[in-house]
């Protein structure tokens, strides 16, 4: 039986910040205020990955720019895991590095090879201000690299070179939001 409510039920779905919105390509602040805003915040940043079939999200995927993301991703064993994580700051990034395909609930629709390595760490702490670590290996390290990227004002589009980087440019400039936002 779930002994605790399941995450978002009680959010409300805020609108996505993508590509070109200043506020993802900038440091987010560390919050400092714990307590029922920041609960509010996490339910909605949960109801609103939930809604957008995304398996994390950044504070400032919907315009907030604090510390904070939220995930429910699986790991390359199928093992699923579920939470947030309050001024995370990423630890460790080792073990083999692989590009593999990444996608962004702010780059809806679009993916591209990004290199990234088979294990993370994140600390930080929960709502409640209690240490948190997270240790992520596959595709869940994989999360937790782009989630804390995200918090530091980088989009995996900054990462992704050469080819990739002219195809992926291209791909963007095809869509709807990416021509709207003057992308290059």
């Amino acid at each position: 039986m779930r002994q605790r409510p399941i995450p978002g039920t009680t959010g409300l779905v805020r609108t996505m910040s993508l590509l070109g919105d200043p506020v993802l390509h900038s440091a987010c602040a560390e919050v400092t205020d714990f307590g029922p805003e920041l609960d509010r915040l996490i339910e909605d940043m949960f109801a609103t990955m939930y809604a957008a079939q995304g398996v994390g999200l950044a504070a400032n995927q919907i315009g907030t720019g604090q510390r904070v993301f939220v995930y429910d991703c699986p790991d390359d064993d199928d093992v699923r895991h579920v939470g947030h994580v309050v001024n995370p700051r990423l630890v460790e990034a080792d073990g083999d590095e692989f590009v593999g395909p990444e996608g962004c609930l702010s780059l809806p629709g679009l993916e591209a090879g990004t290199a990234r390595f088979d294990r993370a760490v994140v600390e930080g702490v929960a709502s409640d201000g209690t240490p948190v670590r997270i240790e992520g290996t596959g595709f869940f390290a994989r999360c937790l690299q782009h989630e804390c990227d995200h918090l530091d004002g980088t989009v995996y589009a900054d990462r992704v070179t050469g080819l990739r980087a002219r195809l992926l440019r291209r791909a963007i400039r095809k869509t709807s939001w990416g021509r709207a936002a003057g992308q290059k």
